[in-house]
């Protein structure tokens, strides 16, 4: 490298360089058929043409991934769910995709100004298990929000035998 001028970093970046062209740009083509059970070779047209018509028969409830169900079991198709959302993509057939509604609504904490201690207390919960003794137990802390300090705790611990548990 010294002897050409270039340093080592300027050749190697321009090898990543060349490497992520290559990548951007390669890739299989598509074929533009599928095949059936019989090897029998089908255009992509075609298949446009029967995921049309599903979509005609049953109206908007099919996603790609029940079209592509749908493709083999009644035509017996061996054909890619990924492929089937392409085909729909460019025939313009998808349906936007729902958002998730939250079934509680967030309830968020007032803010609070707080200027010192034991103003406003938090509390944590902590359950845990010891398995030499078969006992369950927990922690309860109150926490002071101002200075992150354990103003008092409660620990407790709890035996399950059969007398305790009802059924």
């Amino acid at each position: 490298m010294r002897i050409v001028g270039v340093s080592r970093s300027t050749y190697y970046y321009q090898l990543k360089r060349q490497y992520a062209q290559r990548r951007a740009s390669g890739g299989r083509p598509v074929p533009g058929y599928s095949c059936d059970e019989q090897k029998t070779k089908i255009s992509d047209e075609e298949i446009k043409k029967w995921l049309l018509q599903f979509i005609e028969n049953e109206g908007f409830a099919y996603g790609y991934v029940k079209l592509t169900m749908a493709l083999r079991k009644t035509l017996g198709l061996i054909i890619n769910k990924k492929k089937v959302y392409r085909l729909c993509k460019q025939l313009g057939i998808l349906r936007t995709q729902r958002k998730i509604k939250p079934n509680h609504p967030k309830k968020l904490a007032r803010n609070r100004t707080i200027n010192n201690s034991n103003q406003l207390w938090e509390t944590d919960l902590k359950y845990g298990y010891i398995a030499g003794g078969k006992r369950f137990f927990f922690i309860l802390s109150y926490i002071d929000v101002f200075d992150r300090s354990i103003v008092g705790y409660h620990n407790s611990n709890l035996v399950f035998s059969r007398k305790n548990v009802r059924a």
